[in-house]
């Protein structure tokens, strides 16, 4: 059998930076001789990426809370199916921008679908995949929101669904994702109230230890550098 991969997760609010600190995470981890696939949620395959489109762009489309979970879900089975499946089975770190805590934060808290009706369709969509390590990167939503704003301003994209919600729904979000660090095995919590390049920094640190960790379980006789 083919040794299992390690799965990290980059989860938080829009505006958090985490999009950022995946790729940030991925270049650092490539440059230490890690075998790294990053990718995204929604998207990651082209079936992602279409739903993606109906579930970011800002459009006359209204989703009920439901929809908008079955057509996340969706997209996950294709990029469990087609990406992230395959990476793990072939012995690389997998790190994804969201995965299924994004989902029980935004249609969770921030919807309101009960946790135990999302983990039931994750777990019948795509089994039990669920990654390794989620980091959580927190910020305050407002700063966070008006960052979101100006970075699809600026770059002329059209994914601001969700960035157009009142804060109140953003606050929720937040909340369900801090409620998930506290209570949920393999979670860190980092402040994304600081610099960029000191959040990334934390999180490349939070990865750096999960990473040590799982290639000694590989490989009992190896030692990292800070145990030589």
């Amino acid at each position: 059998m083919a040794p299992k991969g390690l799965f990290i997760a980059v989860e938080g609010g829009d505006g958090t930076g985490k999009t950022g600190a995946v790729g940030f995470l991925a270049r650092s981890l490539s440059a230490k001789g890690a075998e790294v696939v990053a990718t995204r949620e929604p998207g990651g395959t082209e079936e992602g990426l279409a739903l993606r489109k109906l579930l970011v762009s800002k459009t006359s489309l209204n989703w009920e809370p439901m929809s908008e979970l079955l057509l996340i879900t969706a997209a996950r089975v294709q990029h469990v199916r087609a990406t992230i499946g395959p990476a793990l089975a072939s012995g690389k770190v997998v790190v994804c921008d969201r995965f299924v805590g994004s989902t029980l934060a935004y249609q969770g808290a921030g919807r309101g679908i009960p946790e135990a009706t999302i983990c039931a369709l994750h777990e019948m969509a795509v089994g039990d995949i669920w990654p390794d390590l989620t980091i959580v990167i927190d910020a305050d939503p407002a700063l966070a929101i008006e960052r979101s704003r100006k970075r699809l301003q600026a770059a002329s994209l059209q994914e601001n669904r969700f960035e157009e919600l009142d804060l109140a729904f953003h606050a929720r979000v937040r909340q369900g994702f801090r409620e998930q660090a506290m209570r949920k095995p393999g979670y860190v919590l980092i402040d994304g109230d600081r610099r960029e390049l000191v959040v990334q920094q934390d999180v490349l640190h939070a990865a750096t230890t999960a990473v040590e960790r799982w290639e000694l379980k590989r490989d009992p006789l190896k030692r990292s550098p800070r145990q030589a």
